[in-house]
């Protein structure tokens, strides 16, 4: 060994606490998150599964929306139930998939309910595409523009995840899943940063039609501030770089602190009278 090396006999034990702490992020967000999916979950099946099984199809629009139940839209209506009822369907499915503990000790459970996941997300990209431009369900052009967007980011992942668990290549299957994951999330997402932002700010920049700067920048960082933020978090886990697991977990902890502000608010002002 040359005599002005120098062995940095830390590193090791700095390298695993920085993954510790990245691990301690990853699941603090996850469980803010799991908790404002269940909510999310809970107003669907107390709103939209209610009225769809009394049939009272109209009692849709009781709650604001762009386009729910129109009378004589019979492949709308269809397409709309379906729509909302399956958003329930792959938020469980998403948080199951998600669980270490299920895919370690019942793996057959996790291969199916993935497989159920990325059918649903393919079914619901899809109709989520008809539903904006065959049934003009938007408020604004970039509106439907970026949720369109998302809608093909859940195409090309879920295939692409599919790809790769049929090849076998784990690994790369996990990353693309997660992705599809952050995708498949963007209208939750879109509702948290929505509030968040009116919390913070009162609403600066935003309008009815969601074609305000605001409303613009936060319907396209619905989906692609959380895919960065995975990245940057699988950046970090894949290093080890002690700096690396520091950025990325402060993060991460930064969007978990934005992620229960806009829970808190979509619950408070957006689901509550509905649940």
């Amino acid at each position: 060994m040359d005599a002005n090396t120098t062995v940095d006999h830390g590193q090791p034990a700095r390298v695993a606490t920085g993954r510790t702490w990245l691990r301690r992020s990853a699941v603090t967000w996850f469980v803010i998150a799991g908790f404002g999916q269940a909510a999310f979950v809970w107003m669907i099946l107390a709103h939209y599964g209610a009225k769809t099984l009394a049939g009272n199809f109209a009692g849709w629009n009781d709650k604001p929306l762009i386009k729910g139940h129109v009378p004589g839209d019979t492949a709308g209506n269809f397409m709309f139930a379906a729509h909302v009822l399956l958003a329930a369907v792959i938020t469980i499915g998403g948080l199951v998939q998600l669980m270490p503990a299920i895919r370690r000790r019942a793996p057959a459970l996790h291969r199916w309910n993935g497989r159920m996941f990325f059918l649903i997300a393919i079914v619901m990209a899809l109709g989520g595409l008809w539903l904006t431009w065959g049934r003009q369900t938007y408020l604004s052009t970039i509106s439907a523009v970026a949720v369109s967007l998302d809608g093909v980011l859940i195409l090309a992942f879920s295939a692409l995840a599919w790809r790769f668990a049929r090849k076998r290549d784990f690994a790369a299957h996990r990353r693309w899943a997660l992705r599809a994951f952050m995708a498949v999330n963007g209208v939750w997402f879109l509702r948290v940063g929505l509030m968040a932002w009116v919390l913070v700010s009162g609403g600066i920049g935003m309008n009815r039609t969601l074609s305000g700067p605001a409303d613009i920048v936060i319907q396209f960082s619905a989906y692609l501030v959380p895919l960065a933020l995975l990245e940057v978090y699988l950046r970090a886990k894949g290093k080890g770089s002690p700096t690396a697991s520091r950025i990325a977990t402060g993060l991460i902890f930064l969007a978990a602190a934005i992620t229960l502000i806009g829970i808190s608010g979509a619950v408070a002002f957006m689901w509550w009278k509905y649940m």
